[in-house]
């Protein structure tokens, strides 16, 4: 580490994530500068970012990702798009992963510190309910999102083949939410269901009271993460904690829709495994239908995360249960009147 303090550049740093992953470096001592590359303008000031310097660029336009990692000892790459992911995305989350990649190691960055996801390894039937980093990441083709996280891994993997200098970290967290990750109520694959499901469980639907949301419940767990978690991830990877690899990041509970309809106050209704099934089986072989469709596969089965590598080689752990990040992010949703 220099003696003076770390460069960190950072891609996607005004994402829910990107703003607990920047607050977390700017309040490390460790951490001397930042530079935040973003398509839209932002002031780092506005959030009393002192060591934050905004680069407007794309991931796509390699010279922009040129000037934005020049310099810097560890690239942060969050930029990518999660619930549009598809065909037309590509260009975004796997080429635009890609030039980041090769402009950090053009750059003679130390460290790459990558968000990939739980969605990584796929919704597969051979999966075991609880995945550690040895089960591969082989992503699922009718899931666009999760092909795409499992393509980066590998492109990261290939462009540091036979590097020396450049190493990388690689977080696979769940959901990821919290008082400023509060996409979730607003796009979580959960809520959108509901325009998904067979006519009959939409009949169902309709006859509950109008007056508040209905989510349905096939009972698949899954876990929430909170952002300050993932983000003192993200720090310890930037400072160079542990080794290189993957390393999932995730609390020990979970929860289903079911808990989230009671913390919001909506309603929730079951829905059978088979509905879900059948569903899943339709939105895969109709084209035509929005990449978001897609999101039914997500809840076939579980997909959840051990993080004994992470509590071990990274000394990590969660603040937070899954319980937790779920009661902080309706909080600060209703504090905003949103509810």
């Amino acid at each position: 580490m220099p003696a003076d303090g770390l460069t960190v550049a950072v891609t996607g740093p005004t994402g829910d994530l990107g703003v607990a992953v920047v607050g977390a470096l700017h309040r490390s001592r460790q951490v001397k500068r930042i530079v935040g590359m973003a398509r839209s303008p932002f002031d780092p000031a506005a959030e009393g970012w002192r060591k934050v310097e905004y680069r407007q660029g794309d991931v796509q336009d390699r010279a922009s990702v040129a000037d934005a990692v020049k310099g810097a000892d560890v690239v942060v790459h969050l930029a990518f798009a999660i619930l549009t992911a598809g065909e037309a995305t590509r260009s975004v989350n796997v080429e635009g992963s890609r030039t980041v990649f090769e402009e950090a190691v053009k750059a003679g960055a130390d460290r790459i510190c990558y968000a990939s996801s739980v969605a990584a390894y796929g919704f597969h039937d051979d999966n075991p309910e609880w995945l550690d980093e040895d089960v591969p990441a082989r992503g699922s083709d009718a899931h666009p999102y999760s092909a795409q996280k499992a393509e980066v891994e590998r492109v990261l993997a290939t462009v540091l083949k036979g590097r020396r200098k450049t190493t990388a970290w690689v977080f696979r967290p769940p959901i990821i939410a919290g008082p400023r990750a509060q996409t979730l109520l607003d796009e979580i694959p959960y809520v959108r269901l509901s325009e998904r499901m067979p006519d009959a469980v939409v009949r169902l639907l309709d006859l509950m009271p109008a007056l508040k949301p209905v989510l349905p419940d096939p009972g698949t767990p899954f876990q929430l993460v909170h952002e300050d978690d993932v983000a003192s991830a993200f720090l310890a990877g930037v400072l160079g904690k542990g080794e290189p690899g993957a390393y999932n990041i995730a609390p020990k509970d979970h929860i289903t829709v079911s808990d989230l309809a009671d913390a919001m106050g909506w309603y929730s209704v079951p829905v059978p495994d088979l509905a879900v099934d059948v569903t899943a089986e339709i939105v895969q072989r109709m084209p035509g239908l929005p990449d978001v469709a897609s999101w039914v596969e997500s809840v076939r089965r579980p997909v959840l995360l051990r993080t004994d590598r992470a509590q071990k080689v990274l000394k990590w752990k969660p603040r937070y249960s899954s319980r937790e990040t779920l009661k902080a992010l309706v909080d600060a949703r209703r504090a905003e009147d949103v509810y």
